[in-house]
């Protein structure tokens, strides 16, 4: 409450200085156009007295002293005078309001967007641009989603923001509250789904895919793995090609080999039925806890991590281990293509759409905007190859083959020529990946990793001791309105 007062009269201070800055403005051009007039009227008098003066000597040759030569000059002069400053006057306020309208309407559409709320700070867009170039989305002409099915199970949406007033959505489902109408109380969700589909202020990756919404987050940022595995399992029904998951918590019990978990279950099931899962690596670089986030961790799952516009990795973001553990539960080593993360997207100050805020756009930094990154790129793909698409056939045989085609085309950093357990197999770049797969062809029986999984699941079952942690969206200071 307190920090809405502090805003409130900040934008009242704002507003009074923007206020005094355009009246000095309006009077300095005041000034501008009275220095013209009376100069115009300086001109024109010299030249109204040369006129009289010839009168005179007409008007003293033909009255023969019947008129007073000052009547004479007087009436002439200010009936001049007066049709003068009519038109002075006149011309000045036309030339003076359209001055200030010129101003105006630039300052309306130029100001930072905290004050005047109709588009967002520069800064943002040049971000934003800056992303697009690192992620090739610049690169790709005549794609945008059409046709593609993209599920976002998060904390909602806010559709009465100005940037969705033309999004695709077919379908929403609330596992929280049970509303049948869109809403988003904690923000999250709003700012991921913007990040795929904005149009407006902001510049949206796949804009056009039909979009699915599933709110399983509620107002305090985190869910029960039952409810979220409920919002998987309606995408998967709604015939999602894509489940995008800015979400993240512990790993259940038996990592690879099983799990009893419902969420990672769910995960599961939607991959083996073709769908595309893309889930955040977690925000806890800083202080890892040893591995990247259920259900990225999940082996088919696409794992995201976050880069900075510098092309570097970003700190807080989550780093995998791919050589396996007992303690404190199980993993096993992962191989190619499916160690985590599996890549990296944008993750530090990425602009993205605010609610709640004093202004419709920011940024947020984390794993999560990464996540949402990817989801709308590889929609982008499966648009160019239909045959990626998910279909009433569909298995896991085609996302194996999409890991293995990001394994080998994302953008490594100097000196990296396999996998890294913080930078992955490198940033996703949407342009390398389309073009790959126009000439190349994937050995799925070298994607597919073989084991004696009976036997590893016996060792391990015995080190099955805790239980998965809810998963959490991102808290609420990981998203700002750019200042």
């Amino acid at each position: 409450m307190i920090w809405g007062v502090i805003l409130e009269v900040i934008s009242w201070v704002l507003f009074d200085i923007l206020w005094a800055i355009i009246k000095s403005i309006y009077d300095g051009f005041r000034w501008i156009i009275n220095l013209i007039k009376n100069l115009i009227f300086a001109i024109f008098s010299e030249i109204s007295e040369k006129k009289e003066k010839k009168n005179l000597g007409t008007n003293m040759e033909n009255s023969n002293g019947e008129e007073n030569i000052i009547d004479v000059i007087n009436a002439s002069k200010t009936r001049d005078e007066d049709v003068f400053k009519l038109l002075v006057g006149f011309s000045a306020t036309l030339i003076s309001g359209f001055i200030l309208a010129v101003i105006l309407l630039w300052l309306f559409f130029t100001m930072n967007g905290e004050v005047f709320g109709f588009s967002p700070p520069q800064s943002l867009v040049t971000w934003e641009d800056e992303y697009r170039d690192m992620t090739g989305i610049n690169e790709i002409e005549g794609l945008d989603g059409t046709g593609i099915s993209l599920c976002i199970v998060d904390s909602g949406i806010d559709i009465s923001h100005p940037d969705l007033e033309n999004i695709n959505l077919l379908a929403w489902n609330d596992v929280i509250n049970s509303s049948p109408n869109p809403y988003d109380d904690d923000g999250h969700g709003t700012a991921m789904a913007g990040i795929i589909v904005a149009d407006g202020g902001l510049n949206g990756i796949a804009k056009n895919v039909d979009l699915f919404i599933a709110k399983a987050i509620n107002s305090d940022g985190s869910g029960t793995d039952d409810g979220i595995a409920e919002a998987v399992d309606w995408c998967v029904s709604q015939g999602s090609d894509i489940i995008s998951l800015s979400l993240g918590g512990g790993q259940g019990i038996g990592g690879d080999l099983f799990t009893t978990d419902s969420l990672e279950v769910a995960v599961e099931n939607a991959i083996d039925q073709g769908v595309y899962v893309v889930a955040a690596a977690g925000n806890d670089g800083e202080d890892d806890d040893g591995d990247v986030s259920s259900p990225g961790s999940v082996k088919d799952v696409i794992c995201v991590g976050g880069v900075t516009r510098l092309g570097n990795s970003w700190s807080g973001s989550s780093e995998g281990d791919n050589n396996g553990r007992l303690w404190p539960n199980p993993i096993l080593p992962r191989n190619d293509p499916d160690k985590k993360p599996e890549i990296i997207a944008p993750g530090l100050e990425v602009p993205v759409l605010m609610i709640n805020s004093n202004s419709w756009w920011g940024w947020s930094s984390g794993t999560s905007a990464s996540t949402a990154w990817v989801s709308g790129g590889l929609a982008l793909f499966l648009q160019e190859y239909p045959e990626f698409q998910r279909n009433t056939d569909s298995d896991s045989t085609k996302i194996e083959e999409i890991k293995q085609l990001l394994s080998e085309n994302s953008q490594m950093k100097n000196g990296q020529s396999q996998h890294d357990d913080h930078f992955g197999y490198g940033i996703f770049r949407i342009d390398s990946l389309i073009d790959s797969a126009k000439t190349n062809s994937s050995n799925l029986e070298n994607i597919i990793e073989t084991s004696d999984l009976t036997m590893q699941k016996n060792i391990f079952e015995i080190f099955q001791s805790e239980r998965r942690m809810t998963a959490r969206v991102p808290p609420d200071n990981s998203m700002k309105a750019i200042e």
